[in-house]
């Protein structure tokens, strides 16, 4: 069975193919049926091959060996390792309360290339400063994170609606709600990737997690004591 990058590499031969075939033969477009396959080789298997390539990578934009593929963005991958349970990305991440192979874009879908139209700007912009700009000594986020993130998962779920925390007091959980209170406060989940203290971290023993969707240098190094 063919896959999809197998099926768009068969395209842009059989374009590539014809194309050359107009080129070195044009009189073949005399006839009506070489005037369709001219514009069948020009103009139909190019659009379908360009729409099927983008297609394919915003898809693997998705993924987290994706995010994890740019030097800066490694340690943050590393950070999803990380055996403490007090880090909020190495919890999910452990624990499978997100899927491991879109972890970056299930808990930032507003600053993915798929999080709405200001973030598909935001995410070309990455790849831009990645290749041909000055990337920043500190990677922070655009805008506080918004608890309408943690809510698409959690909003509803019973140990969410009758959490101890949440609970605490009148009104406290609909301030979670509204984003009145984040989740992110120095009372609740105030650690997140933790990658400045990543040397001084010890990892999860896990050889089964694959070190490419974290940006890990090996298996091993998953298991080491730093």
């Amino acid at each position: 069975m063919l896959t999809p990058t197998s099926m768009l590499i068969v395209i842009i031969v059989v374009a590539a193919a014809l194309v050359s075939v107009m080129v070195f033969k044009p009189s073949i477009t005399i006839t009506r049926g070489g005037k369709i396959l001219a514009f069948v080789s020009i103009f139909i298997f190019p659009a379908l091959s360009g729409s099927m390539g983008f297609k394919e990578h915003m898809e693997r934009s998705k993924r987290t060996e994706f995010c994890t593929s740019c030097h800066v963005m490694q340690d943050y991958g590393k950070s999803l390792l990380i055996d403490d349970p007090a880090p909020v990305p190495a919890a999910h991440f452990q624990n499978n309360r997100v899927p491991r192979d879109q972890a970056c874009y299930t808990c930032h879908t507003d600053y993915a290339m798929f999080g709405g139209v200001k973030a598909k700007l935001r995410g070309l912009n990455h790849v831009y400063v990645q290749y041909f700009g000055k990337i920043p000594d500190k990677i922070e986020l655009y805008t506080p994170y918004n608890n309408r993130e943690c809510l698409h998962c959690h909003g509803g779920a019973r140990n969410f609606e009758e959490g101890a925390t949440h609970t605490l007091e009148e009104g406290r959980l609909e301030l979670i709600k509204s984003g009145q209170l984040s989740c992110l406060t120095s009372e609740c989940h105030a650690t997140g990737h933790d990658v400045k203290n990543l040397p001084s971290k010890t990892f999860w023993k896990a050889s089964h997690v694959a070190t490419d969707s974290t940006g890990s240098e090996s298996a091993e190094s998953a298991r080491e004591e730093k």
